[in-house]
């Protein structure tokens, strides 16, 4: 299905902070944010005021910032968290409570009926309180809930008519695609309602699941910068857009791309991590060719094999050169970028002393740069060149 609707709700300052190892001051938490809003996230969700002093001020803070993206916070399901929530002035309440056994059991100790019961006196008083405010509800751990449970306990809650999203949250990661898709095709048939899905990456599925979600109809997806979040995190952002982007750009075009590689490095200075050189999009890896027979087709017609373009993301492409694989059309698109006319069974002669080469170690670019010049001032009648560690080269005329 058309998967133009969709709105992100940007959760590094909320789910985020649960990383291992952020702890966001509230001028970082200011300079994420004004980045997101910049980069056009629809909504940003913001740390429980009741978690300590400092994430309630900090939502105050975030909240006077005038930003374009709609602010949230997330909270229990009781009254007391809710006062708090609407006194800082967001736009938005995230209610969330668990439904699956294990939470049942070892955190609130309620049953379902207990649960329901509670769920509706909380989205009545928040609604007495403040009548136009964006109200979610959502389950936790929904994929380890009992079906007949879920079920009874969304539609009592869409019943009311009260709130505005119903909120799908695989929370430790064990939900397949399929599972996904499921859940929120019922959930989107049975009570029209805007459909939330939060995933974690426990079990690699992050990403695919939140896409499955699109698929089947929800209209927001919970994300952070670099999918960080509580142990492997949840949905990154990067690879929720990268997903997006190769079903079809115009899904994504609304937001600003190039913005990404900013967004991605800030979170990695803040957590005190490298961003992983096979991250999505930004990785340092993500868009370098090597082997030769890729690069001759890239250098042909780069999306032989990308699916991404570099630029669109304010970034660059890279073929690597001084290696064993490399071939020889990579290094005549090096010559000819340094402007230098070498015959091409020239090249292909300087290739194979390259191989040879970095079968002890690679080159660098600056070894390759001087071999090159050396060779372009070679002449029919001057056939052999020294290189610089003494290995001879026949040149052809």
């Amino acid at each position: 299905m058309p998967l133009h609707d969709f709105a992100i709700i940007e959760s590094t300052l909320r789910e985020g902070e649960q990383f291992s190892t952020a702890t966001f001051s509230t001028a970082q938490k200011q300079r994420t944010a004004s980045l997101l809003d910049q980069f056009g996230v629809e909504l940003i969700e913001m740390t429980s005021p009741c978690a300590s002093p400092q994430s309630e001020a900090d939502i105050r803070a975030i909240v006077g910032m005038g930003l374009n993206a709609r602010i949230l916070t997330h909270v229990r399901c009781n009254r007391e968290d809710v006062l708090r929530a609407l006194d800082t002035g967001v736009d938005g309440i995230d209610i969330v409570i668990g439904t699956s056994q294990q939470l049942m059991t070892h955190s609130h100790g309620k049953d379902i009926a207990q649960i329901i019961d509670l769920a509706l006196d909380v989205i009545a008083f928040v609604r007495e309180q403040a009548p136009e405010i964006m109200l979610r509800f959502s389950t936790e751990d929904s994929f380890r809930s009992r079906e007949s449970d879920l079920y009874r306990v969304y539609l009592a809650v869409a019943d009311t008519e009260m709130v505005n999203r119903l909120g799908v949250a695989d929370t430790v990661g064990v939900a397949t695609p399929n599972q996904v898709w499921t859940l929120v095709h019922h959930l989107v048939r049975l009570t029209g309602l805007d459909i939330e899905f939060h995933g974690h990456n426990d079990s690699g599925c992050a990403i695919a699941n939140a896409c499955a979600a699109l698929e089947a109809g929800a209209t927001h997806i919970d994300t952070t910068i670099l999918g960080i979040g509580e142990r492997n995190g949840i949905t990154s952002l990067g690879g929720l857009i990268a997903r997006l982007y190769t079903l079809n750009r115009d899904y994504v075009s609304k937001y600003n791309l190039p913005l990404l590689p900013a967004l991605d490095a800030l979170i990695a200075e803040y957590c005190a991590i490298e961003v992983p050189f096979n991250n999505i999009i930004t990785g340092a890896s993500a868009f370098i060719h090597k082997a030769g027979i890729h690069a001759k087709a890239v250098l042909a017609d780069p999306s032989t094999y990308e699916v991404l373009r570099p630029e669109d993301f304010g970034l660059t492409r890279e073929i690597a050169i001084g290696h064993r694989l490399t071939g020889w059309n990579t290094l005549r698109d090096r010559a000819q970028t340094l402007g230098l006319a070498i015959p091409d069974d020239l090249i292909k002669e300087v290739t194979q002393v390259v191989k040879q080469r970095a079968d002890t170690a690679p080159l660098s670019i600056a070894e390759i740069d001087a071999l090159l010049h050396e060779v372009s001032v070679l002449t029919p009648e001057n056939i052999a060149f020294s290189l610089p560690e003494g290995e001879g080269l026949e040149v052809r005329a």
